[in-house]
């Protein structure tokens, strides 16, 4: 049975309307908030009582009333179209599917694991119905309501699933939507090998760096598989550490698994109101979270000035860091962070970027993306080139220690400058690590 769309967003706005007004009397009242699990409950209750309130209208007018099966699929559109994400639902619970791209709301493009791309059905019946339905999942998910409008034309967040969306309106002949799937939220390494993304012998010096504490900066283009990697990488951290991770949009979910990360903290950049005040920047949660006792600091995604707080971080005694950046090489990463520091507020000349860099970051990991595709239909993502950074003469000194072999995958091309280290920690060239995985 098709849904009466247009019968689920009338009934959601009264449910929401329900919600809101429940929201304002909690806090005139001083009560605390309702937890998420907690509103999804009550919103369930008002929505039969919604829904009831229907049928009696509908018997009322001499009409017949929606079927228990009807109630039901209705029911479940008002509650996706409040707390999740309305018509892109089914195309979410597909696992096959690896990205949604919608140009205007009757333009759906869906990328399948497997490399075929196919148009789909419209997510909404028109464009400011897209635009609603973002405005929804922007009043929903993060840890504040991020607006998505005229003033706001830009909006990235985590769904509930743990796929990225980042939305534009405005700037753009109709407003655009992209979804990237994360099909690999609980990843570790030994998965990686298996996917042929890097080699057992890789992986254990992987392993081993992240157990001597190494400071590791991810590279690669966008859907290269960062992400991914810095999941993997997260995830060889002993569990009794704390963590405190830094994004701008939560993506990484790392402290939903209690059992590797029972002790995580998420800080989420949050944007100006309508006011332009309120806004907490990258840069400050990064110095905010060395306040918070952290045994690591973990950086989402570099794309500004944060680059300069979190490299004074890393190289003031807070070992272990991970973060992501955008470069096309390894050799790359360095000239693009003296971009992001010539442009922060700071004003950092390249020469004390390039000191600030040699103190601070240990090894460079490039990922690199192939647009070919492997059995089971992956796209073939693998790591290319790990560098370590040997130091400063007006220039970052580095090796590739890891280059790429015959088909991409880095294997050992230079020695480790830091080998005592990663050998103290269990490290053997060569070998793959008994790391509990394997």
């Amino acid at each position: 049975m098709a849904i009466d769309q247009a019968l689920v967003r009338r009934l959601r706005e009264e449910v929401a309307d329900v919600l809101a007004r429940q929201r304002r009397d909690d806090a005139a009242a001083g009560n605390p908030p309702m937890s998420g699990e907690d509103e999804r409950q009550f919103a369930r209750a008002v929505i039969n009582r919604v829904l009831d309130g229907h049928a009696r209208a509908e018997v009322s007018a001499g009409r017949t009333p929606l079927s228990p099966v009807e109630e039901e699929e209705v029911s479940s559109g008002i509650h996706a179209a409040l707390f999740g994400v309305g018509r892109l639902q089914p195309l979410l619970d597909d696992r096959d599917v690896e990205n949604i791209d919608i140009n205007g709301f009757d333009h759906v493009f869906v990328q399948y694991a497997d490399g075929r791309e196919l148009r789909m059905p419209p997510v909404a019946d028109s464009d400011d119905e897209l635009v609603e339905l973002v405005q929804i999942l922007g009043a929903y998910s993060g840890l504040t309501s991020r607006p998505f409008d005229s003033a706001n034309p830009q909006l990235d967040l985590r769904l509930p699933d743990g796929s990225r969306l980042s939305a534009v309106m405005d700037v753009c002949a109709r407003p655009a939507v992209s979804v990237r799937r994360a099909r690999l939220a609980r990843v570790h390494l030994d998965d990686l090998v298996r996917f042929g993304s890097i080699t057992p012998d890789l992986a254990a010096f992987l392993s081993a760096a992240v157990a001597a504490r190494k400071n590791i900066m991810i590279a690669g283009a966008t859907n290269a598989g960062k992400t991914t990697l810095l999941r993997a990488l997260a995830n060889e951290i002993p569990a009794h550490e704390r963590l405190i991770t830094v994004e701008r949009a939560l993506e990484l979910g790392l402290g939903e698994f209690a059992d590797l990360h029972p002790n995580v903290v998420a800080f989420e950049e949050r944007l100006p109101n309508s006011e332009g005040s309120g806004a907490i920047t990258m840069a400050e949660l990064v110095r905010r979270s060395l306040r918070m006792n952290p045994s690591r600091v973990i950086v989402g995604e570099v794309l500004g000035d944060e680059i300069v707080t979190m490299l004074n971080a890393m190289s003031q005694g807070n070992d272990g860091s991970l973060s992501t950046i955008h470069a096309n090489s390894s050799i790359e990463v360095f000239n693009r962070i003296s971009t992001y520091a010539i442009q922060s507020v700071e004003r950092l000349p390249v020469d004390a970027t390039m000191m600030l860099i040699a103190g601070a970051i240990d090894f460079v990991v490039f990922v690199q993306k192939h647009n070919d595709y492997l059995e089971g239909g992956r796209l073939r993502r693998f790591v290319a080139s790990v560098r370590e950074v040997n130091g400063v003469d007006g220039r970052v000194l580095s090796s590739e220690v890891f280059a790429p072999g015959p088909d991409g995958v880095a294997m050992p091309a230079a020695p480790i400058a830091c080998i005592d280290d990663l050998v103290a920690v269990g490290y053997r060239p060569g070998y793959a690590m008994a790391r509990g995985h394997l």
